[in-house]
């Protein structure tokens, strides 16, 4: 399992949000040199391909919006600017969903490919769809950053639901855990619906009727094939993200054998005391991140040979191949056979 975290100096994210951003405030005559002052990415990066930006320096060009804009709606323009075709697979993956359901599901699962600043999670009640936004990636952020990044956050979801369902969509209100600033009448504006402040937490909510819709580009190939892919870059933002990243580096440096974690902990200097409650903090354990490799490897083995299963079952340290079929399914859902077709 990963960690609920980002590192907030990892660069691991096309810099699609920062751009937008920055085009916003251009229009509101401010210069980009001056947008991106202090974050460490020139204006000509942001049409680069192969640039990846990390979570604080969106932050820092965040808090020079704040300084630079006289306009309360900056944040809830960049988010309405935000459709999902800016997110690579991450976008194509929830528009082609079977479901809305899924989308909810979905949008929750690989949100760590998102540049994300908040945490968000969702809950399906009997008449209602809820979102809700219980922290801050940003360590302590001010109130006015937080209030900024939330103000983005929720007209993004927004817009994100209007471009997956191929209608407006809006929720049926939408809740903040903070007093109402002065601009709160832009709230409705942007997000379609009734605002109340000084609530218990952050909330969207919507009628749980919706969740059964199916998205305007629904396609269960394509689908699978998306959420693969996707499954596979949050494998590969594991093995470079914290504690949990330095044990996948050691493990994945010999495939096919798996050292004690008094070993690895060894490997990385610090005592198997520390490197277990460093994993702890980050929401995951030794096993899980033994399991984890066992499982990738398992499956890029039967996908890319023609090996058999039982020297696979060898390869991953399997007494028998009974077993590692019986840990396949329960890591996948899925036997060797199907996942080889």
């Amino acid at each position: 399992m990963p960690s609920k975290f980002p590192l907030l100096n990892e660069r691991v994210y096309a810099p699609y949000k920062i751009a937008a951003l920055v085009e916003i405030l251009a229009e509101q005559g401010i210069a980009a040199v001056d947008s991106l002052r202090g974050s460490g990415i020139d204006a000509d990066s942001l049409d680069d391909p192969s640039v990846l930006t990390s979570v604080r320096q969106y932050a820092a060009v965040c808090k020079n919006a704040m300084t630079l804009s006289k306009d309360p709606a900056t944040p809830f323009k960049v988010g309405a600017r935000l459709h999902l075709s800016a997110y690579g697979m991450y976008g194509y993956a929830l528009m082609s969903c079977l479901s809305l359901r899924d989308y909810f599901k979905l949008g929750v699962k690989y949100h760590r490919l998102a540049t994300p600043t908040l945490t968000i999670e969702w809950t399906e009640y009997p008449d209602k769809a809820v979102w809700t936004f219980p922290d801050a990636f940003i360590s302590s952020p001010s109130r006015e950053l937080r209030e900024f990044l939330i103000e983005q956050q929720f007209t993004q979801h927004v817009t994100h639901l209007q471009d997956v369902a191929g209608r407006s969509c809006p929720p049926m209100k939408a809740c903040f855990s903070y007093p109402a600033p002065a601009h709160a009448d832009i709230y409705p504006e942007y997000l379609g619906c009734p605002c109340h402040f000084e609530q218990e937490q952050c909330e969207l909510i919507y009628d749980s009727a919706i969740l059964e819709h199916k998205p305007q580009l629904a396609h269960r190939h394509s689908a699978a094939l998306l959420q693969e892919t996707c499954d596979r870059l949050i494998g590969q933002a594991k093995t470079s993200v914290g504690a949990s990243g330095e044990v996948y580096q050691v493990l994945m440096r010999t495939p096919g054998i798996f050292p004690s974690m008094e070993v690895v902990a060894h490997a990385l200097k610090m005592t198997s005391r520390t490197l277990r409650r460093r994993l702890e903090a980050e929401e995951t354990s030794f096993v899980a991140i033994v399991d984890d490799v066992r499982c990738s490897l398992a499956t890029e083995y039967l996908k890319t040979t023609n090996m058999s299963t039982d020297d696979i079952a060898m390869l991953l340290g399997f007494s028998d191949a009974a077993n590692f079929r019986r840990a396949l399914k329960r890591w996948t859902g899925k036997g060797p056979g199907e996942l080889r077709r």
